[in-house]
C-alpha cells in the first residue's frame, strides 16, 4: 500500500472512531459510572470486536473480488454511497442528545469487557461501514504485510481513541466542554466521509 491509501485508511478509521454513537455512550457511561479503568477495558474490548470485523470483513471482501471482479465492483460503488449517507448525515446531525452524556452504575469488569465487545459485534452499522470502508483497499492489500494493516489499523486506533475518551471523561470539567464541540465534530466528519465517498467513485 502506498502513503497515500495508509493517510487515507487512517483517516477513515479515525472517523468512525470519534463519531458518536452507542460505542461512545457506552465507554463514557462505565467510565462515568464505574471509573477510568473500567472506561479503558470496555474501550478496548470494543477494539477488539471491531478487530474482529475488519478480519471478517477483509476475508470475505477478498473472496468477492477472486470470484467475480464486478460484484466486488457494485460492493464498492455501493460502499462509496454509504459513506456519503454517513456524511450527510453527520453534516444534518445537532449534536447528541444529554442521554449519551450520562453515566451508569457500578459494575465488574468482566461486565465492562462484555458490553464493550457486544455493542461492538451486534451492531450491524459497524459491518456496513467496514464493507464500506475496506472495498477500497482490498485490491491494494495484495500482501500478508498489508492486510494485517488494514486490519490492526482500526482495531488499534479504535482502542486507542476511546482510552482517550476514559481518561478524558475522568476529568468532570472535560464533559462540558465536548458537549459543546460535537456539532463541530459531526460536521467535520461529515464532509470528509463525503469526499471519501468522491475519491471512491472517481477511482471506479
Amino acid at each position: 500500500m502506498d502513503i497515500s491509501a495508509v493517510i487515507s485508511l487512517l483517516a477513515i478509521c479515525l472517523l468512525g472512531a470519534m463519531s458518536p454513537g452507542p460505542s461512545l455512550a457506552m465507554v463514557v457511561r462505565h467510565t462515568l459510572g464505574s471509573g477510568r479503568r473500567h472506561g479503558i477495558i470496555c474501550a478496548w474490548s470494543h477494539a477488539l470486536g471491531i478487530g474482529i470485523y475488519a478480519l471478517v470483513t477483509l476475508l470475505g471482501l477478498a473472496t468477492v473480488l477472486a470470484a467475480s471482479p464486478q460484484v466486488f465492483k457494485a460492493i464498492t460503488l455501493l460502499g462509496a454511497l454509504y459513506l456519503a449517507y454517513l456524511g450527510v448525515q453527520a453534516l444534518r446531525s445537532q449534536g447528541q442528545g444529554p442521554g449519551l452524556w450520562q453515566g451508569g452504575q457500578a459494575i465488574s469488569y468482566r461486565q465492562a469487557a462484555q458490553d464493550g465487545i457486544a455493542i461492538s459485534l451486534f451492531n450491524p452499522k459497524i459491518l456496513l461501514f467496514f464493507t464500506a470502508l475496506f472495498s477500497q483497499f482490498v485490491m491494494l492489500a495484495d500482501n500478508m504485510s498489508g492486510q494485517a494493516l488494514i486490519v490492526l489499523m482500526p482495531m488499534v486506533i479504535d482502542g486507542l481513541w476511546y482510552t482517550l475518551i476514559a481518561f478524558a471523561f475522568s476529568h468532570p470539567k472535560v464533559l462540558d466542554k465536548l458537549k459543546a464541540k460535537a456539532h463541530i465534530i459531526d460536521k467535520l466528519s461529515g464532509v470528509v466521509l463525503l469526499l471519501l465517498a468522491a475519491r471512491v467513485i472517481y477511482s471506479l
